[in-house]
């Protein structure tokens, strides 16, 4: 049997989810390489061969003989190469791109920092009020733009579901895991109802293995929360 043309590398965290959540929802066969952080699989030097900044995802398009790293870059990849979730009109592509990019500018550092001084930092003995109140405040001010901009509509960009719902659907959703609030957000709320009863994407956020507490408000986190503050606990003493 020949091999798929995809092959990912990736781990259970909001960008990881991404390019799963691109390849169940458009029927792709791929196989897959779980990175192991706490052997620090993704700083090895075959993999840094791969992705030269040592994190994850990325992908190996054997079709193409080349590999791609980010997650954005891998998604629009993954959309032009199926033809899926990427509109042909200009227009719309530019709209599909700037949502995006308001992940990887905006989004993704802001509540990526509300997370790490929450789940990381604080474990460790490094307690920043100010720094988790910047962050945490931010996540929401993020959020209400997403609750804005989605009022009347019914996905993100160009009418239709796209490569920007699933960059910004794994990071949004996690507002549980940052412990932001989205209360007062009926329109982001909705937008959350959509995408959680799509069956590829809840398949997706099993793919490596599920982390519920990212999600869910009534999910026990305690011995996550114990084990991901140790693993990256020289992190911490680092900075």
């Amino acid at each position: 049997m020949s091999r798929p043309d995809i092959h990912l590398y990736t781990a259970a965290t909001m960008n990881g989810y991404k390019p799963v959540i691109f390849l169940e929802e458009a029927g792709v066969p791929y196989d897959l390489t779980a990175i192991n952080f706490s052997k620090q699989e993704q700083k090895a030097p075959p993999y840094l061969k791969l992705n030269p900044n040592g994190k994850i995802p990325t992908i190996e398009d054997r079709a193409e003989g080349r590999s791609i790293f980010e997650s954005g870059a891998i998604l629009w990849h993954l959309a032009e190469k199926y033809g899926k979730f990427l509109p042909s009109d200009p227009v719309k592509r530019s709209e599909v791109m700037q949502w995006m990019l308001f992940q990887v500018g905006h989004v993704g550092p802001m509540m990526g920092q509300a997370m790490y001084f929450q789940h990381i930092a604080a474990p460790n003995g490094h307690e920043e009020p100010f720094s988790i109140k910047r962050y945490v405040d931010e996540t929401r001010r993020l959020l209400e733009v997403l609750d804005t901009h989605l009022e009347g509509k019914d996905w993100l960009a160009a009418g239709e579901y796209t490569i920007a719902d699933m960059m910004i659907y794994p990071w949004a959703r996690a507002y549980v895991w940052a412990r932001a609030s989205v209360e007062g957000l009926p329109h982001l709320q909705a937008w959350f109802d959509r995408i959680d009863s799509r069956p590829a994407v809840q398949k997706a956020l099993t793919i490596p293995k599920a982390n519920p507490h990212f999600w869910d408000t009534e999910a026990d986190a305690s011995a996550f929360t114990k084990e991901n503050a140790a693993r990256f606990a020289s992190n911490v003493k680092q900075g």
